[in-house]
């Protein structure tokens, strides 16, 4: 069958992605085969939905547009506005439009999922993860709202210290906080996440072993099996997934406290003019969870929340403005 590329973007406590209309079906079983494998592992409640596109358009105001945003070749990422996919979180949320069916030995395959390196932390005293609604009268409004916003808090951070290597001020992940351990403390979670019908047992030792192979690599900087050791570092940098958007901008920052309030001082400049809603959320760390499609190809992507609850205590904190 034609393969069909999937926008998608990485919110948090969630995530919004589109499938064509020929793959509904597909998605259906693997989002719930996600959702009773996160019950079922993790004790964890996931609520997934799905909403026709057609159905959101059907609204007067509401569209549902769609960028590419390029990490690096072989790597991008989605960008959605217009407020459509705003309004489909909100149906699915009351409880419209969700998925409820259950399929038995419905294992989903999350191959290339992992979470090996340790936390990221603060290089200058705060992680913050912040949360922007634009509420102008439109979306070019919007749009003016958001580039000033990303200006200003560049104009704040541009004075953060960075480690030499070409990163950007305030961007959570540098080559000093990027601490590779054996064994990980996610390994337990990757494998619960990837087992699936196999026998726990010898995956586990497996991922063991090649967690044990990958920290050599990384420690002695070897090329071996697509893993080119330090090369392998600089492209995880570069995918690191630290700004995205989905009718709300989240961008986690590593800032130094004093920054950090300044930031805040200037969004609530902004809310005061009843022109943005905000959340904000402080910690010392970030949490990175890392996506291989291909080593060989550098196709790798890497998304970053802050610890101690990250954009989803953030958002709680915009709710309770």
């Amino acid at each position: 069958s034609q393969k069909h590329s999937i926008p998608y973007v990485f919110g948090g406590d969630g995530a919004t992605l589109m499938v064509h209309s020929s793959d509904v079906e597909t998605a259906a079983r693997v989002l719930l085969g996600v959702r009773d494998l996160a019950a079922n592992r993790f004790n964890l409640s996931l609520r997934v939905g799905m909403v026709a596109v057609a159905e959101i358009h059907r609204q007067p105001g509401p569209q549902v547009k769609v960028a590419k945003y390029r990490l690096s070749p072989g790597n991008e990422l989605a960008a959605f506005s217009g407020g459509g996919m705003d309004l489909a979180e909100q149906w699915i949320k009351s409880g419209d439009y969700l998925l409820e069916d259950s399929y038995a030995d419905n294992d989903p395959d999350l191959s290339g999922l992992s979470c090996r390196w340790e936390p990221l932390a603060s290089q200058n005293g705060v992680m913050l993860s912040v949360l922007m609604q634009a509420r102008a009268v439109d979306d070019a409004a919007n749009a003016r709202l958001y580039r000033q916003l990303i200006e200003e808090i560049a104009q704040i951070t541009e004075t953060t210290e960075v480690d030499g290597d070409g990163s950007d001020p305030g961007k959570p992940i540098c080559d000093t906080n990027m601490i590779f351990r054996w064994p990980p403390r996610g390994l337990r979670a990757e494998i619960n996440a990837t087992v699936g019908r196999r026998n726990r047992s010898w995956y586990a030792l497996g991922l063991y072993i090649n967690s044990l192979v990958q920290w050599l690599l990384d420690r002695f900087d070897i090329t071996a099996g697509g893993y080119r050791g330090r090369r392998y570092r600089i492209e995880l940098r570069d995918n690191t997934d630290y700004r995205r958007f989905d009718d709300t901008l989240r961008i986690l920052i590593d800032c130094e406290p004093a920054q950090g309030d300044a930031i805040e001082a200037a969004l609530e400049s902004h809310a005061q003019q009843d022109n943005l809603s905000y959340g904000v959320h402080r910690s010392d760390s970030a949490l990175m969870t890392c996506l291989v499609f291909n080593l060989d190809k550098g196709e790798h992507i890497h998304f970053v929340d802050g610890s101690d609850g990250g954009f989803t205590a953030a958002a709680k904190n915009m709710k309770a403005k």
